[in-house]
C-alpha cells in the first residue's frame, strides 16, 4: 500500500456497488460486514480502492512515517487483497493461516480469489487477532478511526 494512500470521504457502499466483477463485489460486501463486526470500527475508503478499518501510525528507522489502515481489503481484478493480517506478524504469521483455506501472500497482503475458498470463522479470528496484536503493540493510538 502506498504511503500516499489516505482516508477519504468517499462512500464505501457506493464503491462496493461499483466493483465490476460480481464475485469481487459480493465478497466485498461480505468482507465489509465481517470486518465491521469483528473490529467494531466503521469502514472508511482509503484512496480510491481500499476499504479500511481503523488506522495505525508507523515510523521506519529511516525516519519516514505515516498512517495506514489497521486492517482492510481491496477488491482487485485477479483477487481480493486483505491488509494488516499477515504483515502484522513480521515474519511469523498467525498459525491460523494454516487452516484458513486457499490464499496466497505478497509482501504484506493476503490474496483470496473467493470467500468461498476460505473458512470465514478462521478469517474472523485472524482479523480479531491482528487487531489485538496492533492494540498490544501500539495501545489505543493504534485504533484511531
Amino acid at each position: 500500500m502506498s504511503p500516499a494512500t489516505a482516508p477519504t470521504q468517499a462512500d464505501v457502499d457506493e464503491f462496493l456497488r461499483s466493483v465490476p466483477d460480481q464475485r469481487r463485489r459480493s465478497d466485498g460486501v461480505r468482507l465489509k460486514d465481517l470486518f465491521e463486526h469483528t473490529t467494531g470500527l466503521p469502514a472508511v475508503m482509503w484512496g480510491p480502492s481500499i476499504v479500511g478499518f481503523g488506522s495505525v501510525h508507523y515510523r521506519y528507522e529511516s525516519g519516514r512515517e505515516g498512517d495506514t489502515v489497521l486492517v482492510g481489503f481491496a477488491p482487485r481484478k485477479a483477487a481480493t487483497a486483505l491488509y494488516g493480517l499477515y504483515s502484522a506478524y513480521e515474519g511469523d504469521p498467525d498459525p491460523l493461516f494454516e487452516t484458513l483455506g486457499a490464499f496466497t501472500t505478497g509482501k504484506s497482503c493476503v490474496y483470496i480469489k473467493s470467500l468461498d475458498d476460505v473458512d470465514i470463522a478462521v478469517l474472523e479470528t485472524i482479523v480479531r487477532n491482528a487487531v489485538a496484536l496492533a492494540r498490544s503493540l501500539g495501545g489505543e493510538d493504534a485504533l484511531q478511526s
